[in-house]
């Protein structure tokens, strides 16, 4: 019998994270929700249960606490909030799956504030050295994880990292999400998949694809 996860989603509150919050509560993982907005988390919580009878979704209003329990942690929080969200749970996260969703966007959208040999997730993995960083979920849109199908295509979410373990782990999270996982490489690729998403925010705001667009690979 396959043991249960316990997935701890900090910053559930905010857009990604909680509809990363909901898409995961498809599957059959045990969630511990963290946010400073106590209210906003217990609200999205709520939602989850009123929609998915037998999930277990739990709120927590410690980041240690959550990650302490937690087999995986989503840092569902904005680039800038990642070093105090290191800094809180380096402790507890020793050899534990921790996912970076960031992207280093500038305030213009022009650019990203990282220098261009490094990205996000492996300034993480500097404050996390004994934890498993996996990029993931970066890539995809807030909107996306209630339509992971568009327009006939199911989108492709694009996972990088150092640890083919953590890597299949992870490819399963995406998989439940409702995204077809695709690992893209180590966690140098990071670096790559954060300038995807730069462009794919630039189109979105010069065409209008109202936060509704993924990529595809399309092969043979």
């Amino acid at each position: 019998m396959k043991t249960i996860q316990t997935i701890a989603i900090i910053g559930a509150s905010g857009n990604m994270g909680a509809a990363i919050s909901k898409s995961l509560a498809k599957g059959n993982y045990r969630l511990l929700l963290c946010a400073s907005e106590q209210d906003k988390v217990q609200a999205v919580a709520d939602e989850i249960k009123k929609s998915k009878p037998a999930a277990t979704v739990e709120t927590v209003d410690c980041a240690v606490d959550a990650s302490w329990e937690a087999d995986i942690i989503i840092a569902a929080v904005p680039y800038a909030a990642e070093e105090k969200v290191a800094q809180k749970i380096r402790e507890v996260a020793n050899q534990k799956i921790v996912i970076s969703i960031a992207n280093p966007l500038n305030d213009t959208y022009d650019g990203l504030v990282t220098a261009p040999d490094t990205s996000a997730a492996e300034e993480l993995q500097k404050l996390l050295p004994n934890s498993k960083v996996i990029k993931a979920f970066n890539t995809t849109f807030a909107a996306d994880f209630s339509t992971p199908v568009i327009d006939g295509k199911q989108a492709d979410a694009f996972i990088a990292g150092n640890d083919g373990e953590a890597l299949q782990t992870v490819s399963e999270l995406v998989s439940t999400a409702g995204f077809n996982p695709v690992i893209a490489g180590d966690l140098a690729v990071s670096g790559t998949l954060e300038r995807m998403q730069l462009l794919l925010i630039q189109l979105n705001m010069k065409y209008d694809y109202n936060w509704l667009a993924g990529w595809k690979i399309l092969h043979r």
